[in-house]
């Protein structure tokens, strides 16, 4: 992965302050060397094995498109599809790869609808996209004219895969790093918008993840925050017992006053309810690029409004607040 081009980016950024420098030592050969989790070497043996393939053809609409069939030999293509196999399970998306279509678990170009022409435009802004999986959103953050996209996420498998992608679409102003946020130098003060979606009911402390995703936003700067919710007053959230959907390590689910209400605390003005939705079982599932459980298998079969423990079923939310 080449990060030079993103290391010239914060060198020569009008905006310089100490803290946008402490960015570049996560830039260097030397850190990524260092990460040894997420059998990271493995990955990216993988991604070294890749075959070398040109491409002009790149189109970011709802379905990410790299490349042509007519790009490579067939032969060069199977072996593609078969690499791109090892990087399962492809979770956000969809993308089609040289005409190879990967049907991912979400079909995320369904909730950047709901969104895209809600929020303040990406017109020339410069975008952090929290917890960014494989990179879907920030792909489409490019087709809204953003500057630069900058996505962290400490799952390995996550950043092989958007690597994997921007091999054959080097050019392109958007990274990802292998970062959890908390690891970001503070405060930033730097981007014009900050991307939290899916996030922020994982955090141990959600009032913290709020304040560091202010302190990288520059004052005036906008926050896109994306959560699962259940309906109660302000005040009120779900903490599981142990598992939610299936998943462990779901600490708090809120209300969206409750949200609303932590916003404000941390300093946060403008709140704007953007989309309320329920997943549907044709937005989350399992496919051949993620042949494992999936939102069916986290419902209740004969209550859908119920997960397996027996807990209110997710709604999503989206909310914009403006760093003050």
């Amino acid at each position: 992965m080449d990060l030079k081009p993103l290391q010239s980016l914060i060198k020569n950024s009008p905006q310089k302050r100490p803290s946008l420098d402490a960015l570049l030592p996560f830039l260097q050969q030397a850190y990524l060397d260092q990460i040894k989790t997420g059998d990271f070497p493995q990955w990216r043996q993988r991604l070294a094995a890749l075959p070398q393939i040109s491409t002009d053809s790149i189109s970011l609409g709802a379905k990410v498109c790299i490349g042509s069939p007519d790009d490579c030999a067939a032969a060069t293509l199977e072996s593609l599809r078969q690499r791109l196999l090892e990087f399962i399970p492809w979770r956000k998306g969809p993308f089609s790869l040289f005409g190879i279509d990967m049907d991912t678990e979400w079909q995320s170009n369904l909730k950047w609808d709901r969104l895209q022409h809600r929020i303040s435009p990406l017109t020339q802004r410069k975008v952090l996209d929290v917890g960014c999986g494989n990179g879907y959103y920030g792909f489409r953050m490019l087709e809204s004219d953003a500057d630069l996209v900058l996505g962290i996420d400490p799952h390995i498998a996550y950043v092989a895969q958007f690597w994997l992608l921007k091999h054959f679409a080097p050019t392109l102003p958007l990274f990802v790093l292998p970062l959890s946020l908390e690891q970001l130098p503070t405060p930033l003060n730097y981007f014009d918008t900050a991307f939290s979606m899916g996030v922020i009911y994982h955090r141990r402390s959600p009032i913290d993840h709020l304040l560091e995703l202010k302190n990288c936003l520059r004052p005036g700067g906008e926050l896109v925050l994306e959560s699962i919710y259940v309906d109660g007053k302000e005040g009120y959230c779900l903490m599981p017992e142990k598992k939610y959907a299936r998943m462990n390590n779901v600490w708090f689910v809120p209300s969206i006053k409750t949200l609303m209400q932590w916003l404000l605390r941390c300093g946060f003005t403008d709140l704007k309810v953007i989309d309320e939705s329920v997943t549907t079982l044709d937005e989350q599932r399992k496919t051949q690029w993620m042949p494992y459980e999936s939102l069916a298998d986290a419902l209740d079969s004969t209550n859908q409004e119920l997960t397996i423990e027996g807990l209110p079923a997710p709604k999503r939310v989206v909310i914009t607040a403006t760093r003050a």
